[in-house]
Order: C-alpha cells, then structure tokens, then sequence
C-alpha cells in the first residue's frame, strides 16, 4: 500500500555531490520521521541520516555528519538527502525509510550511488 519514488543516484567521482529524493505515496498515514539507510555487500544495512516530520529533528551517521543534509517537506512528504564531498565509502544501495507514529515502517527499493574514480 505505501509506494516510494527514489532518485538522485548515480556514478560520481570522489569529492563531488549527490542529492538523493524520496516521496512516498498510499493511503493516509501519519508519518513520524523519514530518512535514509544504505547497505554495502557483505555490510549489515546501517542509518544515514534520518528527520522527525514534525520538528526536523536530524540524526546522522558519524562518518557523514558534516558532508550530508536532510531535508523534508511535510506536506508533501518527500525527504532530501544532499550528499557533498562523497568518497568510495559512501558507495551501497541506498534506502529511503518511513516510520509512522503507531509503529509500522516501510522501505523503498533501494537505490545505487557509486563513487568511484
């Protein structure tokens, strides 16, 4: 029933920029935050950066805090991820995820992002 929309991705070189998007749509539901997990191969799935819809409270990654922003838009509940000075390690397949204020979450298809030289 909840539907997600995932862009921005790509193949970039080291040191450039990224900015990921993600809407999700289905039925009424009441979202309590939104943000994004990656996943390297042979890594376990680990939170980026993730925002409260209401106040925009922000967590992030240690190793991105300083280079990523999240951003969202509560009316049309999309969240922004701005990626700066991506390097090697920030390659995996990326995940935009939702939590709703009762309890379910939910998950996008995922998406690439490859820095590579």
């Amino acid at each position: 029933q909840v539907q997600f929309v995932e862009s921005g991705g790509g193949l970039v070189q080291p040191g450039t920029s990224l900015r990921l998007s993600c809407a999700v749509f289905g039925n009424v539901f009441r979202i309590h935050s939104m943000g994004w997990y990656r996943q390297s191969p042979g890594k376990e799935r680990e939170l980026v950066a993730d925002i409260t819809m209401v106040a925009g409270r922000t967590v992030y990654l240690d190793s991105v805090k300083g280079r990523f922003t999240i951003t969202r838009d509560i009316m049309k509940q999309t969240v922004d991820l701005q990626m700066n000075s991506l390097s090697p390690e920030d390659t995996a397949v990326y995940y935009c995820h939702t939590q709703s204020e009762v309890g379910p979450e939910s998950w996008g298809q995922g998406i690439q992002v490859t820095v590579s030289s």
